[in-house]
């Protein structure tokens, strides 16, 4: 059993290519309103009126719109309202969200072309997540990892006994790092024959997630007759998510006496590019009106991505449960690297002015994170075609069957007004909604034959609920300089699961011999939240 961590380490760190779990790779999927103030002050409503350089990543036409030249840069304060400081993570922290120009080019008196580039903050991961809670008394994390290494194949990694019979159907668990952990550790008992397991009490986890994804577009863009609006923008996406967690238990014996804790220290990072191409249309049906419609459509983000994490296991058990004493050595660590193409983004937009004094705009957009298609490396090579390193890569088929089931199509509304109360002070609001992203009965599944599975370092899950954003702000003009404000309040609430449900009576084999054991795993639900504000100020030039 203890050649289990290192064998595995190698083996990680050796592949040529693996692929990540849903949940994992959905923490970067999420959209964020973030840009210019002004652009989040009205709810991010702005793709049809444009003449904002926020719209170069949501819809390209927007940028078609300005009339003049531009320089902004944008950057604030981001705090979560309910956060606690916890290692590197902060509960308020300074943000620099934008820096971008356009300069525009008159072709004739009522058409131009336009060209732009914009560095954005589309994602920024300062989260601090605290929940904790009580099991039966029954279950635990390590209990999960005893059920996936009954009648453990060395060659394969699978538990390949277990059966149900209630039901009549067994359950292959596959086994991850985190069970290699606990099997060299815990699970095996001082004469290393007879397997333990351990019965928990209550979980406490706390994770900082940190990090950004910073997106720099390119943008080509024009308007002909001010009636058709075109535009082609080119994005480039840089990633930097870190992860550190600690996870512990209560452990009690079958009388439920306290008998110590186990804690499991998680640190994550994942560091990767991708590119995507964005595009868009905004058209006046009505010659003599300003109002227009806008269409924008986003190819996927081709991300090539690298993780790593370093994981630990602390035993602060009781000596009379007679446990094998972990080992300093006894580390889990893997670096690979894997790709993920992102869904398809499609929008439909309106906007309106009046007098050129209230601005009103409403944005729809769809994405489905369902088709995520998360991807294995399955060759690397140097072209001399184009003196280039390339890499060919297959669908990971089974963790992309469990992202359909897990993953929804999401709806985000965007709703937005601005009103000039003075022809050098305006005042926005605006209102932001997107659907939630995960089914309500999804979870992790250990079950997968994956590389996502067995590269594994956690087991908890989240299913996040709708996103309510609310904002507002003031706008004000000094000649050519623009000085913006705006406030956001984004809410959210989520369902965490510390491990994954199992149950059944499991057989296996010990010394030749089939013996039953019952062993039901229920993973309580604890409701926690991620309610933040954020207060951004952008300061322009135009000329």
């Amino acid at each position: 059993m203890k050649q289990y961590v290192a064998l595995a380490a190698m083996m990680l760190t050796a592949a040529s290519g693996m692929a990540q779990e849903t949940y994992e790779n959905a923490r970067l999927m999420e959209d964020e309103l973030n840009g210019t103030a002004r652009y989040v002050a009205m709810g991010g409503a702005m793709d049809a009126l444009g003449a904002d350089i926020s719209t170069i990543s949501t819809n390209p036409a927007g940028i078609g719109l300005f009339r003049h030249s531009n320089l902004s840069t944008s950057f604030g304060l981001v705090s979560q309202e309910d956060g606690q400081n916890f290692r590197t993570g902060n509960k308020t922290n300074a943000s620099f969200d934008q820096l971008g120009f356009v300069y525009s080019y008159r072709l004739d008196k009522t058409s131009f072309v336009n060209v732009a580039f914009n560095y954005h903050k589309s994602r920024n991961f300062d989260y601090i997540l605290s929940a904790a809670g009580k099991t039966d008394g029954n279950s635990s994390q390590n209990g999960l990892s005893y059920i996936k290494g009954i009648g453990v194949d060395d060659a394969q990694g699978v538990s390949k006994f277990l059966y149900d019979e209630k039901t009549g159907y067994g359950t292959a668990y596959w086994t991850s790092q985190l069970d290699n952990l606990y099997y060299n550790a815990l699970i095996v008992d001082k004469d290393g024959k007879t397997p333990y397991w351990s019965s928990a009490s209550a979980f406490n986890m706390m994770r900082a997630n940190t990090g950004y994804i910073g997106e720099y577009d390119i943008n080509v863009s024009g308007n002909i007759n001010n009636r058709l609006y075109l535009g082609l923008t080119v994005g480039i996406h840089d990633v930097h998510y870190n992860g550190i967690s600690e996870y512990t238990e209560d452990i009690v014996n079958a009388k439920l006496e306290p008998k110590g804790s186990l804690t499991v220290e998680d640190d994550r990072h994942i560091t990767g590019q991708g590119f995507d191409v964005k595009a868009g249309i905004i058209f006046r049906p009505i010659e003599t009106s300003p109002f227009r419609i806008g269409l924008s459509v986003a190819s996927p983000i081709f991300y090539r991505l690298k993780t790593q994490n370093y994981t630990r296991l602390y035993n602060a058990l009781d000596a009379s449960l007679n446990y094998m004493p972990i080992d300093p050595h006894y580390v889990a660590k893997s670096s690979y690297e894997f790709k993920m193409y992102t869904p398809w983004k499609f929008g439909v937009s309106l906007g309106h002015t009046i007098d050129n004094i209230v601005a009103l705009g409403a944005v729809l957009e769809y994405t489905d994170y369902g088709s995520i298609d998360t991807r294995v490396i399955t060759d690397e090579y140097y072209d001399e075609w184009t003196d280039t390193y390339q890499s060919d890569s297959e669908s990971e088929r089974e963790m992309n069957r469990h992202t359909s089931e897990t993953l929804k199509g999401v709806t985000t509304l965007k709703l937005g007004a601005e009103v000039k109360i003075d022809p050098k002070m305006a005042v926005r609001f605006g209102y932001n909604y997107m659907s939630p992203m995960y089914s309500t009965s999804g979870s992790k599944d250990f079950s997968i034959d994956s590389y996502g599975v067995n590269c594994s370092s956690s087991t908890d899950y989240t299913n996040w609920k709708a996103t309510h954003r609310f904002t507002c702000g003031l706008g004000f003009r000094f000649d050519k300089f623009n000085l913006d404000l705006a406030y956001q309040y984004s809410a959210r609430k989520g369902e965490f699961h510390p491990f994954q449900d199992a149950w059944g009576d499991y057989h296996y084999l010990q010394d030749g011999e089939q013996l039953t054991e019952q062993i039901d795993i229920v993973s309580p639900s604890v409701s926690v939240t991620n309610n933040r504000h954020q207060v951004l100020l952008t300061m322009g030039y135009t000329f």
